[in-house]
């Protein structure tokens, strides 16, 4: 796909305003639909199936009838044949993929179809472990043989955020179909077109009726329902941490796995011997990258004071260059996913001006562009880390800077706050940095880099950043269920 400027003329075919489910378009029970917005224009893209309990329980029912009929009996490898193909079929259709995630959620165009190769590449990683899923045996004696199986939990289902809406889905179904499980996805009301999308992709790939099901809706009618449903027996959440408690809480009474990836607030820690080319190079995608809405984003600079002037300087020196507008024109950066998490930005850019926070660059909209939920990169110094600005997860392109003198001052402000998903330390003292990363407080500790990982690197938060890993090896193993078999002899 070259780079042009693309319209939703390119999709062809109408939106479905249906949930995908036992392998056919279904209209909510109740007829309800509602509108997704493209955030570039503040226009109606589509109106979509608006999804509550009668709409989950059939969804559910489905899938439950696939785990009990045909996907039971589709062994290890060919379930991997299946992802595999899955992954030929998206890999062909990748344009119409990306336009879709573009229109709804206003990325760039080049950015959404690096997203769907992220996701082949998922696919054929669990496709690639389907078969290698293996249990063990026991040592009890002569007099016994005691072995283990892997077996799939069951039906599961997966609550999906809007900053990445195809890859998330991705994140989680892939190792639950080479689990053996049934899913059944609620995508974000912001992002449900790339969800109901491959959905339909999987019954086309050959997947029985059922294994794969979507529901669009809103949290509070769909996602509730989904989660205290009786027959689901593993829930995956990526979200707030505020409806990531609200999750826990339900399952808990259902007494269901959970995984939840939630919020983050991630220091970059830059002492004075960094690489600050390099630095700054991965700080600018690192807070700026999909409008900084990422949970894993470097949204807080902990900066040596002997380099911060420098480092700031070659961090705005890139940003000012970042081009904002469109996703469909292929700008560096598009719009926020909607007007509640514009007016959510908005509110902490003038909190920290409010503040006293030294802002060096941005702050403001971006001129020329009359329409669209748009924020221009914007740096803060100086900030007080005791300030919202410090300690709260913005989601937008807002970079936050803070001084410190001495390592043991950088590592309490790394870890003095609640959350604990991703950290990163520039060094060229490799020792020191690996020293400093095994004191940090995060699920994920990055030296000299940022974004380091793929499908095969386990991925996740401690504290309020979640529990459980997603990807590689475990995210598969969320999936299975171990089964201890003992004959005596």
């Amino acid at each position: 796909m070259t780079e042009r400027a693309y319209s939703r003329a390119d999709l062809g075919g109408p939106i479905p305003d249906a949930h995908f489910i036992a392998g056919q378009w279904c209209k909510s029970a109740d007829g309800r639909t509602f509108e997704t917005i493209d955030p570039s224009s503040e226009q109606v893209l589509a109106k979509v199936a608006r999804g509550n309990a009668s709409d989950i329980d059939k969804a559910v029912e489905a899938a439950h009838r696939a785990q009990r009929g045909d996907w039971r009996d589709v062994s290890p490898a060919e379930r991997g044949r299946l992802i595999f193909k899955l992954a030929d079929m998206l890999e062909m259709d990748a344009e119409r993929f990306a336009l879709l995630e573009t229109l709804d959620v206003g990325k760039p165009v080049r950015e959404a179809l690096g997203d769907v190769r992220g996701v082949c590449a998922t696919l054929r990683y669990n496709a690639g472990a389907a078969d290698k899923m293996e249990g063990q045996t026991v040592p009890l004696g002569r007099d016994f043989v005691d072995f283990t199986m892997l077996e799939p939990v069951g039906i599961t289902a997966h609550i999906v955020p809007w900053n990445y809406p195809l890859g998330m889905v991705a994140r989680s179904v892939a190792p639950a179909l080479a689990a053996g499980c049934t899913a059944v996805i609620k995508p974000a009301e912001q992002s449900p077109l790339t969800a109901l999308a491959f959905a339909e992709l999987c019954q086309r790939a050959g997947f029985p009726d059922g294994v794969v099901n979507v529901v669009a809706g809103f949290g509070e009618d769909a996602g509730a329902a989904l989660v205290s449903h009786p027959l689901v027996r593993g829930i995956t959440f990526t979200g707030s941490v505020a409806t990531g408690r609200k999750i826990y809480s339900g399952a808990a009474l259902g007494l269901k796995p959970v995984v939840l990836e939630l919020g983050g607030k991630n220091p970059m820690i830059v002492f004075e011997d960094a690489d600050l080319e390099r630095a700054a190079f991965d700080a600018l995608d690192g807070c700026f990258g999909n409008s900084g809405q990422v949970c894993s984003s470097s949204s807080r600079f902990l900066l040596h004071r002997s380099i911060r002037d420098e480092f700031l300087d070659r961090l705005a020196e890139g940003a000012a260059k970042l081009t904002v507008g469109r996703g469909l024109d292929n700008c560096d950066l598009g719009p926020l996913v909607s007007q509640e998490q514009y007016a959510k930005v908005r509110s902490y850019i003038e909190e920290g001006s409010r503040a006293g926070a030294k802002l060096r660059l941005g702050g403001g909209s971006p001129r020329g562009l009359d329409a669209g939920y748009f924020v221009e990169p914007t740096i803060f110094d100086a900030v007080d880390p005791a300030s919202a600005l410090a300690r709260e997860e913005i989601f937008g392109p807002v970079a936050v800077a803070l001084s410190f003198d001495a390592p043991d001052e950088a590592l309490d402000m790394a870890n003095g706050l609640d959350f604990g998903l991703v950290a990163g330390v520039y060094s060229r003292d490799i020792s020191r940095a690996l020293s400093f990363a095994r004191d940090i407080e995060a699920g994920s500790v990055w030296i000299n880099g940022w974004f380091i990982g793929g499908a095969q690197a386990p991925t996740g938060g401690i504290k309020d950043s979640g529990i459980g890993r997603e990807r590689g090896l475990p995210g598969i193993r969320n999936y299975l269920s171990t089964k201890n078999i003992g004959i005596r002899l």
